[in-house]
């Protein structure tokens, strides 16, 4: 799985910006070195399907990152609104029965299934009622999804190597929570670099503000670039 994906399209960049115009300015400025995009509930709640299409016809893939989340039946017809339109990834979070009806309608389309979001640590989790360790939460979540039938997991990086380990290779890591520093946090607790989210096992990273706030974007991105195709020879990829 992790041979055939090109490097440009290893970091998925978040489009998490209020306006459609801004997207487009940014996507212009990146699709020669990252050809693909997250668009999260901000950007499609305000461009809707129109940003989703502009995007593809440049040639680019979208994950379009709505985390599904309601009764199984709406997540179904949900997911059968955009299966065919040519989006890349989708995302869903919850029970198993939400799982089974977001695959059951997914066509083409590959289903992540959320298991921690990066901005939870254990205090977070305790405070909604889990008294567990998170890398047991994720594994547990990971396992359920994959058995349901969904095409990878959203991981941080501190739990992809575990994930690795005890499930396989047979499904996609996607890898948010991505900063080249480590003492820049912002809203994001459970973080790792580039580089050590594909040693651990990613396939993907999904990265926002540090690419699109850095003062020299294209070295940026020659070093992450640098960093993701070491660590996957060190993976033997």
């Amino acid at each position: 799985m992790g041979k055939d994906i090109p490097l440009e399209k290893r970091i998925i960049l978040a489009l998490d910006v209020p306006t459609v115009e801004e997207a487009k300015q940014t996507v212009k400025q990146f699709e020669n070195r990252i050809r693909f995009y997250k668009i999260g509930l901000q950007l499609f709640l305000a461009g809707w399907f129109n940003i989703v299409d502009w995007i593809l016809a440049r040639d680019l893939e979208v994950f379009l990152d709505l985390k599904f989340f309601d009764v199984p039946q709406t997540v179904k017809l949900a997911v059968e609104q955009i299966r065919d339109k040519g989006i890349s990834f989708t995302s869903v979070h919850g029970n198993d029965e939400i799982m089974k009806a977001a695959v059951s309608a997914k066509g083409t389309l590959k289903i992540l299934a959320v298991t921690v979001l990066t901005s939870l640590d254990e205090g977070d989790l305790r405070d909604l009622g889990f008294e567990c360790f998170v890398e047991d939460l994720v594994l547990s979540r990971a396992k359920r999804a994959l058995e349901i039938g969904c095409d990878g997991v959203i991981s941080s990086g501190l739990e992809a190597a575990r994930l690795r380990e005890h499930l396989g290779k047979k499904f996609l890591v996607v890898t948010p929570g991505i900063r080249p520093v480590r003492n820049i946090t912002d809203d994001q607790k459970r973080i790792v670099t580039v580089r050590e989210a594909f040693l651990n096992g990613a396939d993907y990273v999904v990265i926002g503000r540090p690419i699109r706030n850095a003062r020299d974007p294209d070295s940026l991105i020659d070093r992450m670039h640098r960093d993701i195709r070491e660590a996957l020879q060190m993976r033997g990829f």
